[in-house]
């Protein structure tokens, strides 16, 4: 999936690509730790019942493939792009219409199959649509006007690469190293307001890792960023990231007022963990095939998932939330948590059927409740550092 190997052809057997995980007997019999390799080249360690719940997993996907390649088989290749209703269509197209978006979203919250996945996030998520706006040469073009640039955003990402998933067989070598340095230059000068932020780099890895060629990867790293998630999270301030620390503190409190209350008695603060997620979209976090369907589910039904996948890593740890006792203990919780959630079905049954609904305009709505007083504390820590600057000269 990485590498060459992305650019193979997407009709070969999607079977193949998803092997069992077999630890040996030893292993088995101690239930000691073992190191395995997942499907994007990631090497995780994990002890043997670890391995057996991917392996269902793993199970679960090729049963998955088998119904897309059916719809694609009966309905057409590009059956899901049909989910828009139109106020032309005429009823019985409509009712067509509607039960295709039934069941993309049904589908798409079980797993989209790897095979699938480069093709389908990139028509879903707009970068198809977005790319189509611009010249075909547009990414080529781009790339070598910068190819000499120097600025700080470019310093930042060089300094950044080697720390970029290291050990990664791909990620990890001077090819991995100039493929994701064009792909994060290339972004910086799309947006200067954004330029480079640290985070971006784990996030454009991951997508390279997924999609099939590198300019496919950057036009989705594009609408990621001015379509998918909220404004400002990756500029200079970071305002926007900000602002949904504040609202996911709010709905913490909404959706598991316990774990809200025993948290603030703590004086935990949930930017300690959360800061991540949001930044990094659980790149960093997750393992690499229970992001990969978190990715599935946000390209399509934005930003709001990643409040619902933080949420459900709370609920999921509440009873042993609820009888720590130190801040120390409560990261410790939730990482031991977030590192071994090899079942992407039971995070994402948390999220949307245990967390409950969420609207995107409800969360638009906190969003603007909280940026006044996000940008005031951002103003007033700005003040501070002009007068402490002021005073050292």
């Amino acid at each position: 999936m990485y590498g060459t190997q992305s650019r193979r052809d997407l009709t070969f057997d999607c079977q193949a690509q998803i092997p069992i995980l077999r630890p040996s007997i030893h292993a088995r019999r101690a239930n000691i730790t073992v190191k395995f390799q997942d499907l994007y080249g990631f090497t995780v360690e994990g002890n043997v019942d670890d391995v057996n719940v991917l392996n269902e997993v793993r199970e679960k996907v090729r049963q998955q493939g088998r119904v897309w390649w059916a719809l694609e088989a009966s309905k057409g290749a590009n059956w899901y792009l049909q989910t828009q209703v139109s106020s032309t269509l005429t009823s019985s197209l409509k009712f067509s219409v509607l039960v295709n978006a039934i069941t993309l979203k049904r589908l798409i919250r079980k797993g989209i199959p790897p095979s699938l996945r480069p093709k389908v996030w990139f028509s879903l998520s707009g970068a198809a649509k977005k790319k189509s706006t611009v010249p075909e040469s547009y990414y080529d073009d781009l790339i070598k006007a910068v190819q000499d640039k120097v600025t700080a955003a470019t310093k930042q990402i060089d300094h950044d690469l080697p720390r970029t998933f290291p050990g990664h067989p791909w990620l990890d070598t001077p090819e991995g190293h100039a493929t994701l340095r064009r792909v994060l230059v290339g972004y910086s000068f799309r947006d200067s307001d954004v330029g480079y932020c640290q985070g971006l780099n784990y996030v454009a890895a991951l997508l390279l890792l997924v999609m099939k060629t590198e300019e496919d990867a950057f036009w989705m790293l594009s609408v990621l960023l001015e379509n998918v998630l909220v404004n400002d999270c990756y500029t200079n301030n970071l305002s926007g990231c900000h602002v949904e620390q504040r609202v996911f503190k709010d709905l913490l409190a909404k959706k598991c007022p316990r774990i809200a209350a025993h948290l603030e008695a703590l004086e935990f603060d949930v930017s300690l963990v959360c800061t991540e997620w949001f930044l990094c979209l659980f790149s960093k976090s997750l393992p690499s095939e229970t992001t990969m369907r978190v990715w599935d589910v946000l390209f399509y039904e934005g930003a709001k998932v990643i409040f619902h996948v933080a949420l459900a890593i709370f609920k999921m740890n509440e009873e042993k939330l609820l009888v720590a006792h130190q801040v120390g203990d409560v990261i410790n919780i939730i990482q031991r948590t977030i590192h071994h959630l090899f079942d992407p079905d039971e995070l994402l049954t948390v999220a949307f059927d245990k967390i409950g609904s969420m609207t995107t305009t409800t969360i638009s709505k906190q969003r603007k409740k909280q940026e006044p007083a996000v940008m005031a504390e951002l103003d007033e820590r700005l003040r501070r550092l002009n007068s402490i600057n002021g005073d050292d000269k």
